[in-house]
């Protein structure tokens, strides 16, 4: 018997429109589904403390981020009759602007779509080892929290 293979869903660097654009024309021909879902999660310029956030730098705990997206996936399967469900999440550098998060599901009607992008977003920044240090145009930083 084969191990399951979990899905990778790390991208080095920032998620590019071409990536997303291609995602979503692939499903052109999944005729099954009525109803889509995307959230993108976008680097905000903010001031705080009278200095420019200028981007995140993320980095994870891989391994086991990996493997509890995995349960979450499978938790997400069962409680919504999903078609496809995809995740991408940035490491590294990602500049104020570009997207950093892209979470995309799809099934046979718009609800069930809509409710599990949300919980799928909601459980990410919650559960996951992931963090952010916000680098500031002067080039000092400090840690994000996740709201």
């Amino acid at each position: 018997m084969s191990e399951k293979k979990i899905k990778n869903i790390f991208v080095n660097g920032a998620i590019s429109p071409a990536f997303i654009a291609d995602s979503i024309a692939k499903h052109a021909t999944k005729t099954a589904i009525g109803g889509h879902s995307i959230f993108m999660g976008q680097i905000r310029r903010d001031e705080i403390n009278g200095k420019f956030v200028a981007g995140i730098d993320y980095t994870a705990y891989e391994e086991l981020a990996l493997s509890q997206m995995d349960a979450i996936r499978e938790e997400i399967f069962l409680k919504y009759p999903l078609n496809c469900m995809h995740v991408h999440h940035s490491l590294g550098m990602i500049s104020a602007g570009e997207i950093c998060l892209f979470v995309f599901t799809s099934s046979a009607h718009r609800k069930p779509a809509i409710e599990a992008c949300n919980e799928l977003v909601e459980r990410i920044k919650a559960e996951l080892p992931i963090w952010g240090k916000e680098i500031f145009e002067d080039d000092t930083h400090q840690w994000k929290e996740n709201i």
